[in-house]
């Protein structure tokens, strides 16, 4: 999930590339070290880079807002199969692979489906015991031997399956936050070398990458130079951005083993009680 400080790494990342696009090991493209961070510089430091030479691009956030104008998104989940497998034989399922918690099986027989869901401890045999316990209820006569699962005679085996789940991302609304960043430099020369590669980075790159691969809208506001505190041999240049980055909640997404339709048959006219024609089909 996407968080502000997410955002402010991310445009680190972009600046920190732009002025060193050969890694910070080699000289940066501006031709003068350049320090990259997010936050507000301290003071000191400052003060003793710039005799040194030495500029400073910072990024600070400022004011935000709810930018939400759309209904939730959710991204698709990719599930990695489980390894827990259920192979029908005859009038026998024989439970295999290897056991994982929280993996859904389902065993249909007839129009009825059986689902259990497997728990920490569960074995191949456990699990084969408790799936022969649910259908055991409605077909008497099903028993487990170690993993393998028989049905007495009856309705056929249809299928038997094995679903397994993930993490799944939903956007539940996005912000759009301001950023300033700000170049601190010894000389004008060396500000305008330094913000001549900014400003073209961020209006090329129309959207921001960030760590859980989501993108986030990065557009150009404005930039102004101030020279007021040049008698400290500081120039500086504020360039404000916005960026809209989706925020977002995770919840579990499980593969469907099987599916349950509740019909129920009206008559017009009837008012209400349990009609004599309901029915459940499981399918």
């Amino acid at each position: 999930m996407s968080d502000l400080a997410d955002v402010n790494d991310g445009l680190v990342s972009l600046l920190a590339s732009t002025i060193y696009p050969n890694g910070t090991g080699q000289p940066s493209a501006a031709g003068v070290p350049v320090r990259v961070y997010a936050g507000w510089p301290e003071a000191a430091q400052l003060d003793t880079d710039l005799l040194a030479g030495t500029a400073h691009i910072s990024v600070f956030n400022r004011e935000s807002k709810n930018s939400t104008r759309y209904q939730l998104a959710q991204v698709d989940p990719v599930i990695t199969p489980p390894t827990l497998t259920l192979a029908i034989n005859g009038r026998t399922v024989t439970v295999g692979g290897t056991v994982q918690t929280g993996v859904n099986t389902a065993v249909i027989v007839g129009t009825n489906a059986f689902v259990y869901q497997t728990v920490a401890g569960d074995t191949l045999n456990s699990i084969a015991t408790n799936i022969a316990a649910l259908i055991n209820a409605t077909y008497a006569g099903t028993t487990a031997s170690g993993a393998v699962i028989t049905l007495p005679a009856g309705p056929a085996i249809n299928a038997a399956r094995v679903g397994g789940s993930a993490s799944q991302s939903i956007e539940v609304g996005r912000v759009e936050q301001i950023f300033q960043i700000t170049v601190w430099s010894n000389t004008p020369a060396n500000r305008k070398a330094i913000a001549s590669l900014i400003v073209p980075a961020i209006m090329q790159n129309h959207f921001l990458t960030l760590a859980d691969g989501s993108a986030a809208r990065l557009i150009l506001k404005g930039q102004r130079d101030d020279d007021v505190p040049q008698k400290e041999l500081l120039y500086r240049r504020d360039i404000m951005v916005t960026v809209e980055y989706a925020e977002t909640a995770s919840v579990t997404a499980t593969q469907v083993v099987d599916i349950v339709e509740n019909i129920a048959v009206g008559v017009n006219g009837y008012n209400g009680g349990t009609y004599p024609n309901t029915t459940t089909v499981n399918i």
